[in-house]
């Protein structure tokens, strides 16, 4: 049976689709703090009942929700979401819906990933803005997920047969366009058995949806082909690790807010600006987009991850990057943040980039000079002269810079501010304190 691309818009479209493809059940996700996806699963007779009163579920076992004393929580699912599973069997088939959650009262609960990023969605909204994201999520495909026994030895668009990963990246995409995800292209990354699926820039909001979708779609696609998808940030030593490079732009009246003619970087001032705001707040936000301990073995210069605060055109050493422009691609012009990683989560990442760069928009934030030559070659007295500072070098780092952040907590609000400084440190304690296979290796043969 071939499924249609869903684009409901309301709780009946979606009772009509449930109906017309005899959907046998509805998955209900939603995220924790940290990103992870949460599902339960309705039967059609529960699912008109749940577009009017939700469906109740116990807060206070979800990481950072709430304490067992007030767990009541209720998922409402938002029709627009609704989607046929591509990885499952198409007989009798399960569909989708994103949720966002509520307390019993009604009102929006304040930890909630997606409502933190529709507030600040709204607050763009009102300065006319529209907030379109593009990311590029890499991902590693190993034997199992025990250990990291590579699946080919290809490089940057290498081919086959250097490239085994050709036949999942295939099906990824046919799975990602049967739920109504444009793909771009994809290829084989720099490391060995690593790869990279790129979508075509959305609006924020579905684009986060879509994010989530995404590494579901990998992970089922890797596991029917006998393999593992990961996103860990840097799963092996000496190689590249896995970014998510986000380009990102705001549109008014149809027009890219960013671009300007006369400009001789063809950017204009709320454009420079808003670079200027992701520049600024990169190190208190960077505890959100790179979000664990492995985050930051990934995040040191030479492996294709920039760490040095500062923009340039061509310069892929330096933070940000915005793309040359070319004639008639005025729609195109976008700023590109290097730093965030796939394990991220995505509707707390897209937030507080997007809160930085409109910060930077409503206090006039200046744009230093674009850095053209390679940071990663320059000796501590260069970066000084340039004024060029690093990202923080460790997740204990980056926590305690989201801890001090005034800016972040307005951001987050109290409630998830405090809970993601806590979970950070605590997992920052937890490593710390492991005695690693290096250790062993270097220690226990001379002390």
């Amino acid at each position: 049976m071939d499924i249609p691309v869903f684009n409901c818009k309301n709780a009946d479209d979606v009772l009509k689709a449930v109906k017309d493809y005899d959907v046998s059940f509805i998955q209900y996700w939603f995220v924790d703090i940290l990103g992870t996806l949460k599902s339960f699963q309705i039967t059609p007779n529960e699912l008109e009942a749940s577009f009017e009163e939700g469906m109740g579920f116990d807060g206070s076992s979800i990481l950072g929700f709430c304490r067992i004393d007030e767990s009541d929580m209720v998922a409402m699912p938002d029709p627009t979401t609704f989607q046929i599973c591509s990885w499952r069997p198409t007989e009798k088939p399960v569909a989708r819906m994103f949720c966002d959650i509520v307390n019993p009262d009604g009102s929006p609960f304040a930890a909630d990933s997606r409502y933190i990023f529709k507030k600040i969605l709204a607050q763009a909204a009102e300065k006319g803005y529209t907030y379109y994201v593009g990311p590029e999520l890499e991902f590693f495909t190993f034997a199992d997920d025990s250990d990291t026994e590579i699946l080919d030895r290809g490089g940057y668009f290498d081919a086959p047969p250097l490239d085994l990963g050709n036949n999942v990246r295939r099906d990824i995409i046919f799975a990602l366009e049967a739920m109504g995800m444009q793909v771009e292209y994809s290829h084989h990354e720099v490391a060995p058995s690593q790869h990279e699926i790129d979508l075509r820039y959305a609006e924020g909001l579905k684009m986060a949806d879509t994010a989530m979708t995404y590494r579901v779609v990998v992970k089922e696609t890797a596991r029917k082909h006998g393999c593992y998808a990961t996103f860990m940030p840097k799963p092996i030593f000496g190689e590249n690790g896995s970014g998510m490079h986000v380009h990102q732009s705001l549109f008014k009246n149809g027009k890219n807010v960013f671009y300007d003619a006369g400009d001789q970087y063809h950017l204009s001032p709320e454009g420079k600006s808003y670079i200027a705001g992701i520049l600024k707040h990169a190190p208190e936000f960077v505890c959100v987009t790179n979000q664990w301990v492995n985050s930051y073995k990934r995040l040191v210069p030479g492996y294709e991850a920039p760490v040095y605060i500062a923009w340039a055109r061509r310069n892929r050493s330096a933070l940000v990057r915005v793309p040359m422009y070319k004639p008639g691609k005025e729609q195109a012009t976008r700023m590109e943040l290097r730093c965030p990683d796939p394990a991220a989560n995505p509707y707390l990442c897209f937030a507080v980039m997007l809160a930085a760069g409109l910060k930077g928009i409503e206090d006039g934030y200046e744009l230093a000079a674009p850095i053209e030559e390679d940071i990663f070659e320059m000796n501590e007295r260069q970066l000084k002269r340039n004024k060029i500072k690093a990202l923080p070098g460790s997740l204990y780092e980056a926590a305690m810079s989201l801890k001090k952040s005034k800016f972040l907590k307005e951001v987050l609000g109290d409630h998830l501010h405090n809970a993601l400084v806590e979970n950070k440190i605590a997992e920052w304690d937890e490593y710390r304190t492991q005695v690693t296979e290096y250790e062993l290796d270097k220690y226990l043969p001379i002390l």
